[in-house]
């Protein structure tokens, strides 16, 4: 009996065809890797943050004016407070509060008369010694002349007589000195160009030579000085300056923004305050339009030299960090890196760099507050920069 026999599949022709199965869904899932790729790449470029809008500056090689800014107190040249030197009644004040006076001006006038009479007594006393000396004198000329018919006791007694009377009318001089001292006294003139503060006695009061209280203060305002303080390890650089020659001080108001008048650096203190760490200095100023008044606040300037080769910033480049002071360096990238910097003083809004950072390099200059090292920035203008910076919190917001 014959058995159907059915035909074997070629091992051979199987493989071929799961070869073609794999290279067909291989294509297949490129070919939809293909389209889900952009749009994976889309959704991650949706995903990544802006770039942050900023304001650059550049490092810039310029001179600069190395300036010392500090706090001082304006006083004045000299002040005077104008008291009596004689007693009795003020007939006359003769200025009018906050007058402009110059030396030797008349303030107020006492009542003379007692000092006059004084002087008139003084006067007659001496004429009257001088008519007894001369008498005195032709007495010892008798004498003299009648030669031994006159005693020598006679003839001695009137030459001491006639010396006494010649130390009297010196008396007498010296007497009337002091009186006409004492009248001129009764006129109270001015000692000092200055302005006149506060009357503080009235005419009809009675004054005394021995009482406290002034008449007026007088103060000097041309010229003035400004007393104010400088941190001691600047005190080389000071003394430096001023052997050159004249150190220039500009005066400003508290804020540093107006500019109050302009002098010279006049004396740096023979000691440094070891309780502060600061030296003291005193400029004077012209003050011909009375910018400066005594016991005002102000900021100073002094100008100790210029750098005629430094690298400088915006001050506003520069940031606090715990570690000391860093700015925001960009890249070609756009991306923010922060870089430490060493600085040496600040002038007319730029500060001088020593170490950091080198020429033509790009700083961020507005916009940190949101700006990380690694953050990727673009240059905005200081508008769109402002609005985009979140502004610092006030003290009465930080709860």
């Amino acid at each position: 009996m014959q058995q159907n026999k059915q035909p074997s599949r070629r091992p051979g022709r199987t493989a071929l065809v799961l070869l073609i199965a794999a290279a067909l869904a291989g294509a297949g899932g490129f070919y939809g890797w293909q389209r889900v790729r952009p749009e994976a790449a889309a959704t991650q470029a949706a995903k990544a943050p802006p770039p942050i809008p900023v304001t650059l500056a550049s490092v810039e090689r310029q001179p600069f004016n190395r300036v010392l800014d500090g706090l001082g107190t304006v006083q004045a040249f000299n002040t005077v407070q104008v008291r009596t030197r004689v007693d009795g009644e003020v007939q006359r004040i003769a200025f009018k509060e906050g007058q402009t006076v110059r030396r030797g001006d008349i303030l107020a006038e006492i009542d003379p008369r007692p000092y006059q009479a004084a002087l008139d007594q003084a006067k007659a006393k001496k004429v009257q010694d001088e008519a007894n000396l001369k008498n005195a004198k032709a007495d010892l000329d008798r004498y003299t002349r009648l030669g031994e018919f006159a005693s020598r006791q006679q003839t001695d007694t009137q030459a001491s007589t006639v010396n006494q009377l010649t130390a009297q009318i010196a008396a007498d001089q010296g007497a009337i000195d002091n009186a006409q001292t004492q009248l001129s006294y009764a006129t109270i003139r001015s000692p000092l160009d200055g302005i006149t503060g506060f009357r503080q006695v009235d005419a009809g009061n009675i004054v005394n030579a021995s009482a406290q209280t002034a008449i007026v203060t007088i103060t000097q305002v041309e010229p003035i000085f400004v007393v104010f303080t400088a941190p001691e390890e600047q005190l080389p650089r000071i003394m430096a300056a001023l052997a050159k020659g004249t150190v220039p001080v500009e005066a400003r108001s508290t804020d540093g923004l107006t500019k109050l008048s302009e002098g010279r650096l006049d004396l740096v203190n023979n000691q440094v305050d070891t309780a502060t760490g600061t030296i003291r200095l005193k400029a004077a100023f012209a003050n011909a339009d009375h910018a400066l008044w005594p016991g005002l606040s102000v900021s100073t300037r002094m100008r100790l030299g210029i750098v005629r080769d430094a690298l400088t910033i915006p001050d506003d480049a520069v940031q606090h960090g715990p570690s000391g002071l860093f700015v925001f360096v960009v890249g070609p990238d756009n991306e923010a890196r922060q870089q430490a910097i060493t600085v040496s003083g600040s002038s007319d809004g730029r500060t001088l760099v020593t170490d950091g950072l080198a020429a033509g390099d790009r700083v961020i200059q507005e916009g940190q507050y949101r700006v990380q090292p690694g953050s990727r920035v673009a240059e905005a203008r200081a508008r769109e920069t402002a609005q985009a910076a979140p502004r610092p919190a006030s003290p009465s917001q930080e709860r």
